[in-house]
């Protein structure tokens, strides 16, 4: 039996419900229906420092203190025990539908890493829209995927998911991107009707293709709420700053912004 490691990055915030975020996100992961034929195991990377919260779900888990209070650390602090065949990420905010891991894993038989597209909610659970960025919480790839590639760069705070991504395009390994069933394949009609995703066809490197599954809807949900780190970025001129810093690195880097 093949093991997986998740790893999920968290601040610990909770919910309007008052239910932590990293409760859901653990709960989806022990709802997955291809959690009978792998053996999942869950490390969350949270702030030095930090209380660890008790409870059925978060109990599943094993956590890590990591260096500084950043997403990239917690993340690299999580990913410090792997010894399993595979490693995935989602952030503790998001989910994952049941049929998110079978579908990855059959993706992952043609490849070295998988990313997915979203659908992203809002707080009361209604549609925002389908994102097409390639975030985290759709990653899953095999141990030497991410030995080749290394751990995130902790010098970014807000792109370090583009970053990594550069350094994955350039490994030259093989890479899918999971679309809806319904969603475009050709580069024309990727490149018209939905431009995210056509960037990660441009900007994804030389071995990324698309993979349709079988579902009218993406796999991995995605909550945007007023305390996410792309609303923060919105809202603070500072950390606006700061991301722009971040873009203009990777250009200088990559040639352009990774996705």
């Amino acid at each position: 039996m093949e093991s997986l490691l998740v790893v999920i990055p968290s601040r610990l915030k909770h919910a309007a419900s008052g239910e932590l975020f990293l409760e859901k996100a653990i709960n989806s992961i022990l709802n997955q229906r291809a959690a009978e034929r792998i053996k999942i195991d869950i490390a969350v990377g949270v702030d030095a420092g930090a209380s660890y919260p008790q409870g059925a779900a978060v109990s599943r888990a094993e956590f890590f203190a990591s260096s500084s209070a950043s997403q990239a650390a917690a993340l690299n602090a999580a990913a410090r025990g792997l010894s399993h065949d595979l490693i995935a990420i989602l952030e503790d905010d998001d989910e994952w539908a049941p049929e998110f891991l079978d579908t990855a894993l059959v993706a992952l038989e043609q490849a070295d890493f998988v990313s997915s597209t979203q659908l992203e909610v809002d707080t009361k659970g209604q549609i925002v829209c389908i994102n097409d960025f390639p975030t985290p919480s759709g990653w899953i790839m095999r141990r030497s995927t991410w030995v080749a590639v290394g751990g995130f760069d902790e010098t970014y705070r807000h792109h370090l998911d583009n970053e990594w991504l550069g350094r994955l395009a350039l490994s030259d390994l093989r890479r899918i991107h999971l679309i809806e069933a319904t969603a475009p394949l050709g580069h024309g009609h990727v490149a018209a009707m939905r431009p995210w995703l056509g960037r990660v066809l441009a900007n994804g490197g030389p071995n990324v293709r698309l993979f349709r599954h079988a579902f009218l809807l993406p796999l991995v949900r995605r909550l945007a709420h007023s305390e996410s780190g792309s609303a923060q970025t919105s809202k603070d001129a500072s950390e606006r700053a700061t991301s722009e810093a971040e873009y203009e690195r990777l250009t200088v880097r990559f040639g352009r912004i990774p996705w």
